[in-house]
């Protein structure tokens, strides 16, 4: 029961940053942009909050703070690839490097510092419940706030103007400004949503999940984000399902340590991203599929 409650909760608790920017992600895909610089953008939220949180004493701050320098690096991705047509796939790996170059700049004076972490949400009685209260009501308030974020996206997306907008927008952009939808707005904003949440996924990695800063700890989480939009074929509760596999296979070494079982901490530390491989390859064998999920656009320069 001990390690069912810790496979559940851990789950949760490792799919929250992966939830945030996958999140971000699939809306700028669905408006048809790429956006390969989630990796630095992830890293430099990480970095950034980390910081603010540590100097402001608010862990607020710091989300903030991530959020922000995560809009900038997008905006900055939107503006080489809407203004000036840059092409999105070698824009997008050029912010994503500098993000990661940023991000080792701005955390440098706080390698190894440690934080106390955010704290959980008080939720009363719940939190009293023997096995349930352990699962699911002893997190703080970002692992709530994820899941809200995923009903909130396909909420938007499928049932409102904003979202029938955005998925015309990655359909058909030409057919979309003929029909006068602001593309290249619609898009930045996109953008810039999927930056701040990729900057506030890196903060709780370097704030709540491993409360501290060390150069490299997003360890390609960035593009395990990527991978997932594709893995989720560009539907919301598949996506959040994608990222919560992904978090409980990362688990997998400790509990199978917890059982006594002698496995290769190498193997097991590879597995979640060789398990992200295998699905890609898997789904990627049904191109039909993927043709009928994946904005026909994606990935394409907008000309008027």
């Amino acid at each position: 029961m001990d390690i069912l409650i810790f496979m559940v909760s851990g789950t949760l608790a490792a799919a929250t940053a992966l939830i945030f920017a996958a999140m971000g992600e699939l809306v700028a895909e669905k408006s048809g942009m790429l956006n390969l610089g989630i990796e630095g953008m992830m890293a430099t939220g990480a970095a950034m909050g980390f910081v603010a949180a540590t100097v402001s004493g608010s862990y607020t701050v710091g989300f903030l703070a991530a959020a922000v320098l995560g809009t900038v690096l997008s905006l900055v991705f939107a503006v080489l690839t809407l203004v000036f047509r840059a092409n999105q796939t070698a824009s997008g790996l050029a912010i994503g490097i500098l993000g990661l170059g940023l991000s080792s700049a701005i955390g440098k004076k706080f390698e190894s510092m440690t934080l106390p972490g955010v704290p959980d949400l008080p939720l009363g009685f719940l939190a009293d419940i023997p096995v349930i209260g352990p699962m699911f009501f002893q997190f703080d308030v970002m692992v709530y706030l994820s899941i809200l974020l995923i009903i909130a996206t396909w909420y938007v997306l499928n049932h409102t103007k904003i979202g029938l907008a955005i998925r015309a927008v990655g359909e058909n952009p030409q057919n979309a400004h003929a029909l006068g939808l602001k593309v290249v707005w619609i898009r930045a904003g996109c953008v810039a949503f999927g930056g701040a949440m990729a900057g506030i996924g890196g903060a709780y990695m370097s704030t709540a999940y491993t409360p501290l800063w060390a150069e490299g700890m997003i360890a390609g989480r960035g593009w395990i984000v990527v991978a997932l939009t594709v893995f989720g074929t560009w539907m919301v509760p598949r996506v959040a399902f994608g990222a919560y596999l992904f978090g409980s296979i990362s688990l997998l070494e400790l509990s199978i340590q917890a059982l006594g079982a002698n496995v290769s901490s190498q193997l097991m530390s590879a597995l979640p991203y060789l398990v992200t491989i295998v699905m890609l390859a898997l789904i990627s064998r049904n191109t039909q599929f993927i043709r009928l999920n994946s904005p026909a656009s994606l990935g394409a320069t907008f000309k008027l």
